[in-house]
C-alpha cells in the first residue's frame, strides 16, 4: 500500500476527526495554525463565529462587535495559506467572509464556479454536509485552489433536523410564542460543529490532489 500524501489540517478541533489520520498533520488552537508555513497543501476550517448570522455576538450577548469579521485575522490567514500552498477552505453558507474578501458567492444548487478570477485561481461551491452523514443539512461553502474539483452530492439534503434553534417561518414562530413555546436546539454545539468523516475524507482527498509545486 502506498504511503498517503502528507497534508496539513488547519484550525481544527483538538482531538477531532483530523487527528490520528495517516499523512494528516493537524493544527489546533494549541499549536496555533497561524504558525504553519507550508509546504504541504491544506484543509482549512477557520473559525466562523464572527462571519455568520450572529457576527455581532447574538441577541443576548453582553459584548457586541462593531462589524463582521472581527476574528483576529484568522480567516485571512487561512485564505492566504490555501492560495499559497493549495488546498481547500470550508465555511458556513452565506459567510460574510466571501463578500469581504471579494469571493463570488456560489449557487445553492451546487457546482463549482470561479471565485476570484483573474487575480487568483480559486473555485467555490455550495454543498450540504447532510449528504455526507451530518444530522442537519449544514449548507457549506468551499473555496479551493490547485485541487481536482470533484463532483459532489449537490442540492438539498432531505430529512434533516434544523442546524440552528428556531422555527421554519414567522407564522410558525408566532404560533409557538402564543403557546408559550421557545426556540430550542435540536443538536448539541458539538454536533453542529462536527465534520462527518465522509465529508472530511472528501476535503482531504482534494488537498492531496494538489501538485507539490503549487504556489
Amino acid at each position: 500500500m502506498s504511503e498517503a500524501k502528507p497534508i496539513a489540517a488547519l484550525y481544527v478541533e483538538t482531538g477531532g476527526c483530523y487527528f490520528g489520520l495517516e499523512g494528516v498533520d493537524p493544527w489546533d488552537e494549541v499549536r496555533d495554525a497561524r504558525l504553519y508555513n507550508g509546504p504541504r497543501p491544506v484543509v482549512a476550517h477557520p473559525p466562523c463565529k464572527r462571519w455568520g448570522r450572529y457576527w455581532f455576538g447574538g441577541p443576548s450577548a453582553k459584548v457586541r462587535y462593531e462589524r463582521p469579521g472581527m476574528d483576529g485575522g484568522l480567516f485571512a490567514d487561512a485564505l492566504d495559506k490555501v492560495r499559497r500552498f493549495g488546498g481547500v477552505l470550508e465555511h458556513p453558507e452565506a459567510s460574510h467572509a466571501w463578500r469581504h474578501f471579494g469571493l463570488t458567492p456560489p449557487p445553492k444548487t451546487g457546482g463549482w464556479v470561479r471565485a476570484d478570477w483573474p487575480r487568483y485561481d480559486g473555485w467555490t461551491c455550495c454543498v450540504e454536509q447532510g449528504h455526507y452523514g451530518h444530522r442537519a443539512r449544514k449548507a457549506t461553502w468551499l473555496y479551493a485552489v490547485g485541487c481536482e474539483l470533484p463532483s459532489l452530492k449537490w442540492g438539498k439534503a432531505e430529512g434533516k433536523v434544523r442546524l440552528d434553534p428556531g422555527f421554519h417561518s414567522s407564522e410558525e414562530r408566532a404560533a409557538a410564542r402564543a403557546l408559550g413555546q421557545m426556540p430550542r436546539h435540536l443538536l448539541t454545539s458539538k454536533e453542529r460543529l462536527a465534520t462527518p468523516a465522509p465529508f472530511r475524507d472528501v476535503l482531504v482527498s482534494m488537498a492531496r490532489s494538489v501538485e507539490v509545486s503549487h504556489g
